[in-house]
């Protein structure tokens, strides 16, 4: 996507966030909202501010709430994956001798024969196991 776009909704989202801390900083703390008086039954009465903050402060977390996860899915969709990098992988592993022995690594000066591991006595038979009785 493009970066234009996110820049976009990133001042939306920044805009939504500063009006949204405005409208939960007008709010009286009792629930009376602004207390202005004004006629009955008007738009800057008690109950007519608090209804309009009240219905404005969910209005606002919606589109925060929006704008955040649209940010989220911009973000992932800018980080696509890409190639891999194989500048790392060797390019071919050296044979192993047709016996299946390992040989010596290269550039030491030990013997092939002293490179061996030392073999390890047989597995004994199952007769040869104690079991308890």
């Amino acid at each position: 996507m493009s970066t234009a776009l996110m820049h976009f909704v990133l001042v939306v989202h920044s805009l939504i966030a500063v009006a949204l801390v405005a409208v939960i900083l007008l709010q009286r703390s009792e629930g009376g909202a602004l207390g202005i008086g004004g006629g009955p039954g008007g738009l800057l009465t008690a109950r007519g501010a608090g209804n309009l903050l009240t219905r404005s402060t969910g209005i606002l977390a919606a589109l925060f709430l929006g704008t955040s996860i649209l940010l989220a899915v911009l973000a992932s969709l800018a980080k696509a994956p890409t190639s891999i990098d194989t500048s790392l992988v060797q390019a071919e592993a050296p044979a192993a001798p047709a016996d299946g022995l390992p040989t010596a690594l290269p550039g030491s000066n030990a013997p092939a024969d002293d490179a061996l591991p030392m073999a390890l006595p047989p597995a004994p038979a199952s007769d040869d196991i104690p079991t308890a009785q």
